[in-house]
């Protein structure tokens, strides 16, 4: 026995002496440890894992020139000759970080992004249709986020500080001429598009790309879907609308096409909820589109229509003249086109086109009548003009073109350009004007991944607009560090243009771009289940138009403030809801103003909350939107005949802003398929009924005041919503409609 053991430990300490032993650790480019890294020998089963000090050691019988290679999830695999003789070899790895899409920061100041690709959703398409009171108007949802002001007497969103008309919206890349439907004077209208079109959201209040221009303050920038998952039809029926439509998607799957058609009537509705002005034609609406995509090999072609009209006429009480009624009307035509194609070239090339076309005809009348609705005319000069006839035609056609280079990693340069064709004929009882616009752009923008941790977009705009026969340069840039697994702080910087508005152009074309800086900055934590955003910026605005003593570029102003944003999907059980602050203070110097004052859109303080209850047992979702703001601002300016400037005869701040809104959404299935399905909803605005103050007008001696208020304290809504063919319950329950 003893000679075998002998034996047995001889051919052992041979067999060791034979082998050769590798060592070495492994760190990262920052000089941490790496632990679990694999070390393997390539070409045979040798090798190892790293243990908690990143240190390695194995022993192995190969012999000469081999390659030993190091690799751990989250970084690049490095590899290295070695020599295998008979001595010990020490091989030392550095690892660097593999930059992708899932680890990577991004750039989040100043923006609220939402859409299948990102990780977590700030406003998703189920958000917009569940948020309280806004009833599925994309608009009124995003004035639940910070930076959004409660503005309830005109349409728009008005941002930061900035005006209605200083914020955009976009689809698939082109700009949005008219988003809203046309509206009657103190009386805010929605916008014109579904939620149901887009699968992705971004809400930029500030500091955006610079594949977009012409927004002062905000861009709104939305994405249409793709294909439907599977042919299907839909059917809507309420007290104020009828509506129906299709899709259908190819055998292949490569393919579909759409069309859908409303109408909406409120006679019947103002029955029942009386309206404070005298309507004389109740809203009228007709809406109609259609569309087809195709899947191309490597992309999308993608193309939407619509077609809408809208009839309606109402008066009001003559502010100067007692007994006297302003009878205003309008008639509205808008048809809006979009084609889109995305396609992927290979070696990393890829391409955005977009082309657009839209047309926009207003026909608007206001006519003094008695009190037995009779015309009446008066020479009074401040009463002319209150007998007008206006129609207006605008129609934009536009090309851009986006090329993306794929650079080193996850890195990518953007740059194209832009061409646009603004048309708009006005004629002012019997006065006409005309007005064209060739406006180019040319853009650049890189998004360089230094590391996952370290992100920049460099970006640059050019602009050439004929009809002020002006150009300009906006740099923009943004940088973005991860602070943890899911916190970072983000920068961004930006100059933004906007051309003169159309009712100043036809004053004048002697006027040049209005101009804000942007600065931003962020911090974002979010996961899944929470989200928490803290933001603070500045805003300077130079070039603002002036209209007294004469139009010109002399308006400056500036605003700042901080903004909070928490989202919990998770503490308690089928409870979703988000809270958000947001802090302005701004003045401005523009249009009539006498000098910087704090404009009459804008208030201090604004806070919503808003809660989404679904209980699963009921298939029922239960939801409530709290919005409240600070007074705003009101003056009458009027001019003093001595001086020749605009002075403030009366000024104040309006009553603090409440309203609750709720709604109710009811998802069961029809019949035995799960694949038809009915929503049910329910929808009430100023739940509370209270009395909000928006501001004020007043009569033309100033002698009289009056509040703008809403046309009802309450809009209610009940409707139907069918569909065959596609299975919505189990998304409706797990928010992600």
């Amino acid at each position: 026995m003893k000679p075998l053991l002998l034996i047995a430990t001889i051919l052992f300490s041979l067999a060791l002496s034979a082998q050769v032993r590798i060592t070495g650790t492994v760190k990262d480019n920052k000089g941490r440890v790496l632990a679990g890294a694999t070390i393997t020998l390539k070409g045979t089963y040798d090798g190892t894992v790293s243990d908690s000090l990143g240190n390695f050691s194995f022993r192995t019988f190969e012999k000469g020139e081999k390659i030993l290679s190091a690799a751990m999830v989250g970084n690049k695999t490095v590899e290295q000759k070695i020599n295998i003789a008979k001595e010990n070899i020490q091989v030392d790895f550095v690892l660097k970080e593999e930059i992708n899409e899932l680890n990577a920061v991004t750039i989040t100041a100043g923006a609220f992004e939402a859409g299948d690709k990102k990780k977590a959703t700030v406003l998703s398409t189920l958000d917009v249709l569940t948020t309280g009171g806004a009833n599925a108007d994309i608009s009124a949802a995003v004035k639940t986020l910070p930076g959004a002001q409660q503005v309830g007497e005109q349409e728009g969103l008005f941002v930061r500080g900035g005006a209605g008309y200083e914020t955009k919206q976009f689809i698939d890349g082109t700009l949005v001429n008219n988003p809203f439907y046309s509206s009657v004077p103190d009386i805010a209208s929605r916008g014109r598009f579904s939620p149901t079109l887009f699968k992705g959201t971004v809400f930029s209040t500030g500091g955006y790309s610079a594949l977009y221009g012409q927004a002062l303050s905000s861009a709104l920038i939305l994405e249409s879907i793709d294909l439907p998952e599977q042919s299907q039809a839909s059917a809507s029926i309420s007290p104020l609308f009828i509506g129906g439509g299709f899709q259908q998607l190819s055998k292949k799957k490569n393919a579909s096409w759409g069309v859908n058609y409303g109408y909406t009537n409120l006679k019947a509705y103002f029955e029942i909820v009386k309206q404070t002005p005298d309507y004389f034609r109740v809203p009228e609406l007709h809406s109609g589109d259609a569309n087809f995509r195709i899947k191309t090999k490597r992309g999308m072609i993608k193309y939407y229509t619509t077609f809408g009209t809208i009839n309606t006429g109402l008066r009001r009480p003559d502010i100067d003249t007692p007994g006297i009624k302003d009878a205003f009307g309008i008639d509205n035509l808008n048809w809006y086109n979009n084609l889109s194609w995305r396609e992927s070239f290979g070696k990393g090339w890829k391409m955005n086109l977009g082309l657009g076309y839209s047309l926009n005809r207003d026909d608007l009348q206001q006519q003094l009548q008695d009190q037995q609705n009779n015309p009446k005319s008066f020479t009074e000069p401040w009463l002319v003009n209150k007998n007008f006839n206006i129609h207006q035609r605008q129609d934009l056609s536009q090309a851009k073109l986006v090329l993306e280079k794929k650079l080193s990693g996850i890195s990518v340069l953007r740059f194209g350009g832009e061409y646009q064709y603004f048309w708009n004929k006005s004629t002012y009882n019997g006065y006409t004007s005309l007005l064209k616009d060739n406006f180019k752009a040319l853009f650049s923008e890189a998004d360089l991944y230094i590391t996952n941790d370290i992100a920049a977009k460099i970006g640059v705009r050019a602009e050439q607009s004929s009809i002020i026969d002006k150009a300009n340069i906006a740099p923009r840039l943004s940088l973005a560090y991860k602070t943890g697994k899911s916190a970072q702080v983000s920068l961004a910087y930006g100059e933004f243009y906007q051309k003169p508005e159309v009712l100043q152009l036809v004053q004048t074309t002697n006027l040049g771009y209005t101009r804000a800086t942007h600065y931003i900055a962020n911090y974002q934590r979010m996961t899944k289940d929470y989200t928490l955003r803290a933001e603070v910026f500045y805003k300077e605005y130079n070039d603002l138009v002036k209209t007294v003593p004469t139009y010109n570029n002399n308006g400056t102003g500036y605003a700042q403030g901080f903004e909070l944003f928490w989202r919990d999907k998770k503490t308690v059980k089928n409870l979703d809801y988000w809270i958000s602050y947001s802090y302005l203070d701004t003045k401005r110097d523009y249009l009539n103003y006498p000098g910087q004052l704090n404009p009459n859109f804008a208030a201090k303080h604004t806070v919503s909350v808003v809660t989404k209850r679904w209980v699963t047992k009921w298939k029922t979702g239960f939801n409530f939107t709290y919005s409240f703001a600070t007074g705003r601002p009101y003056y009458n300016l009027s001019m003093n005949g001595v001086s020749g400037k605009m002075e403030i005869a009366d000024q104040g701040t309006t009553k603090q802003y409440h309203n609750l809104g709720f709604s109710c959404n009811y998802v069961p299935t029809l019949g035995k398929s799960t694949k038809n399905f009915i929503v049910l909803v329910a929808s009430v605005t100023n739940v509370l009924g209270a009395d909000p103050v928006f501001g004020y007008n007043y009569s033309y001696n100033g002698a009289r005041k009056e509040a703008i208020g809403l046309p009802a304290k309450r809009f209610f809504f009940i409707g139907a919503f069918f569909s065959w063919g596609v299975d919505r319950t189990q998304d409706a329950i797990n928010n992600n409609l």
